[in-house]
């Protein structure tokens, strides 16, 4: 016969349940990735722990952990959700089928907006986006950039090609010094501001355009 004290089970007691799943509501989730955003883009993917991010939200992070089961998969919200809005803006401005000085000035606005909607975001994206990729859920950021790329090197060889933009124009180094000098705007850009990105967009293509267009 078996001795009682060795049963531990007690078959009147429920076994153990994990705790449900909170699902957030959509303001709160919005609210909990922007605060994530910023701290990612303060103190860098590497040194941002969940911690951190629950600290700076005022919460437990065995809280935030309800939400979100990792730092990765909120920094792949945050990036996705960006670069999900800047391609339809994007595709939208590609659509249009505007002349090649028309679709530059658009692509350029429509940057400076996502710039004033995911300041932070855009900033992570220029930090971080090279080692990121090496991390397979990451990939998508390199499939981004090559469509980027292409978007904005077809405006600039049709410019050329129609005559809207000089001859001798270097094609290659003119993307990289308009896709830098927009996208690092990020760094001193605050919403809500003394300038909407409209403002600063027609600043910036009033001073570009000038070197670029044929001399009349």
């Amino acid at each position: 016969m078996s001795n009682p004290k060795q049963h531990t089970s007690n078959p009147e007691r429920p076994a153990a349940k994990k705790k449900p799943q909170v699902s957030p509501s959509p303001e709160r989730r919005r609210e909990l990735l922007a605060i994530a955003a910023d701290v990612f883009a303060e103190q860098g993917y590497n040194a941002t722990t969940v911690r951190k991010i629950a600290d700076a939200a005022g919460m437990l992070a065995g809280s935030l952990y309800y939400h979100f089961d990792s730092k990765e998969s909120m920094l792949e919200e945050i990036l996705r959700t960006f670069l999900t809005e800047l391609w339809d803006g994007y595709e939208t401005v590609l659509q249009a089928q505007l002349d090649p000085r028309g679709t530059l000035e658009a692509l350029v606005t429509e940057s400076f907006r996502e710039i004033d909607r995911h300041r932070a975001a855009v900033a992570i994206y220029q930090k971080e986006s090279k080692h990121l990729v090496a991390q397979q859920r990451f990939q998508y950021l390199s499939d981004s950039q090559q469509r980027f790329e292409k978007a904005w090197l077809t405006t600039l060889e049709r410019g050329v090609a129609e005559g809207v933009f000089r001859a001798d124009l270097d094609i290659r180094l003119a993307y990289r010094f308009v896709r830098d000098t927009v996208w690092v705007a990020a760094s001193w850009y605050r919403p809500g501001g003394g300038h909407s990105p409209e403002e600063i967009a027609r600043q910036y293509l009033s001073m570009v355009l000038d070197g670029i267009s044929v001399r009349t």
